[in-house]
């Protein structure tokens, strides 16, 4: 029973992390892909990193039997700056549900030639029912999810393999650059920090340490293979930085016929995103606001929404780095802690 939890507790770890910049490759382009086999060397750092800080992040939200990210931060960052981190942290569910929903649109607009209103809509409705459920919906859709995501991704791994320049492209661009090894930590420190908001409750809700423990190393080894995977995919693509959607280039390319099932792929890492971070902002604003857990999530989104109506694209390239960069002061003080 206790490894059925942990991997249960390691497919909400990813499906919280992975979300539309990730599905579209857009996200590893930026932060990775484009510094080549450097690109490679800092998703190492980062999959240290999701696995060392994700535990420690567990097993203290255990000894401190923290209900939401608000008590930890109160804990590791004190009385005075914990209110300042909270609000940030805040600001960034918000920021990056707003991606998602917007993510989710573009791929109704895009992929399927729907309305984008209808994607965004569609997905709210969807997350508000999951949110009703409870812990029992989160786990039950990152556990329906997560393994499709792996396995696909793997799958167009092995694809890009049989092409001709495969480890030429793959080893290209060895030369150190200190960007590389920034965007690591700060890749990590913001989907960490953001995590952080969903893994403290499913964490304190579980309780055992050496089931917590186990379930956030499966977690971030698995973050990691999926991000080598994509990585070197995506490395096969020229010009890969001009592409806003460079993973479905890249699907048309090795297997049109799996298009479809991309599409499925890319919208179901997209709402377990959004779920994982509803859930996180709805437990935080419930200990400041008393109100029921529909009318919370409903003000969130409609926050959400709004913030939507910005360019997919747009969003992510401006709020990503900011926030990746925000966040290492997080991993920082952490570290100091």
């Amino acid at each position: 029973m206790s490894w059925k939890k942990s991997f249960q507790l390691a497919f909400i770890y990813v499906g919280t992390i992975v979300g539309a910049g990730f599905a579209t490759g857009k996200e590893i382009v930026e932060f990775f892909s484009q510094y080549g086999f450097m690109g490679l060397i800092g998703i190492c750092i980062s999959g240290l990193s999701f696995i060392g800080f994700g535990v420690k992040i567990m097993l203290l939200a255990i000894e401190l039997q923290a209900r939401s990210f608000q008590q930890l931060n109160v804990h590791i960052f004190g009385p005075y700056f914990a209110p300042v981190i909270n609000f940030i942290m805040f600001a960034m569910l918000i920021g990056v549900t707003s991606v998602m929903l917007s993510g989710a649109g573009s791929v109704f607009q895009e992929q399927l030639h729907l309305p984008k209103m209808a994607g965004i809509l569609i997905t709210i409705i969807f997350t508000l029912i999951v949110l009703l459920i409870g812990t029992r919906g989160l786990v039950w859709v990152n556990t329906l999810v997560v393994p499709v995501l792996i396995l696909f991704s793997f799958l167009l791994a092995y694809l890009a393999f049989h092409l001709p320049d495969f480890m030429e492209n793959v080893v290209k661009g060895f030369h150190f650059t200190w960007g590389a090894i920034i965007d690591s930590f700060a890749y990590a420190a913001f989907n960490i920090s953001l995590a952080t908001a969903v893994l403290v409750p499913a964490a304190v809700e579980i309780g055992d340490k050496k089931t917590v423990k186990r379930g956030g190393v499966i977690g971030g080894l698995a973050l990691t293979l999926i991000l080598i995977s994509s990585h070197v995919t995506l490395v096969q693509l020229p010009s890969l930085t001009e592409f806003q959607i460079p993973m479905a280039v890249m699907v048309n390319t090795l297997a049109a016929s799996l298009h479809f099932l991309f599409i499925i792929v890319i919208y179901g890492e997209i709402f377990t995103s959004v779920i994982g971070n509803l859930y996180g902002l709805e437990r935080f604003v419930k200990r400041k606001i008393p109100g029921n857990t529909l009318t919370i999530g409903m003000a969130i989104l409609s926050v959400a929404f709004a913030i939507s109506m910005v360019d997919y694209g747009t969003l992510l390239s401006f709020l990503y780095p900011l926030f990746g960069y925000i966040s290492l002061v997080f991993l920082l003080l952490l570290i100091i802690r």
